[in-house]
């Protein structure tokens, strides 16, 4: 799995115009899942979502979690994050999963990260044409990869 996850004032997404998910402080998680993803994989990236110390705290250090916030959290599937760029100018998504794999894993992925958050989080539309705005605070802005964990 890998995961963009953005540090927001606030976030929201649209799908066909409307708004299907809005957060104010907290993480927009951009997340991308390939064949061979497994629940270690999301127990690990939930985990360390809602852990990362990327909140500033009031000596304005980065100190504090998502979950010492109180912070909200939305999640939206990105097949892209996965693009191979190395042969052409044409990126190659074959390392993505296609829905039939993805939209489960997606779906433990929401479900672990709202178990480890404690509360509701907001989703995009898996597949769907989205519109995702937000206010980067920061800017601080973290890619993860769960096979590359550095």
């Amino acid at each position: 799995m890998r995961a963009v996850i953005q540090r927001v004032l606030h976030a929201s997404v649209r799908v066909e115009g409307k708004v299907k998910s809005k957060i104010g402080h907290g993480l927009l998680v951009l997340l991308g899942i390939e064949d061979g993803d497994e629940e270690e994989d999301i127990q690990w990236l939930s985990k360390k979502i809602v852990n990362l110390r990327i909140f500033n705290d009031v000596d304005g250090v980065m100190n504090r979690s998502l979950v010492q916030e109180d912070g909200a959290a939305l999640v939206v599937s990105q097949f892209t994050l996965h693009a191979q760029i190395k042969k052409g100018n044409r990126p190659s998504y074959i390392k993505a999963s296609k829905p039939e794999v993805a939209v489960p894993l997606y779906e433990k992925f929401i479900a672990q990260l709202e178990n480890d958050l404690g509360k509701r989080v907001g989703t995009g539309v898996f597949g769907a044409d989205m519109k995702v705005e937000l206010l980067n605070d920061g800017p601080v802005t973290i890619w993860m990869d769960t096979k590359n964990k550095e």
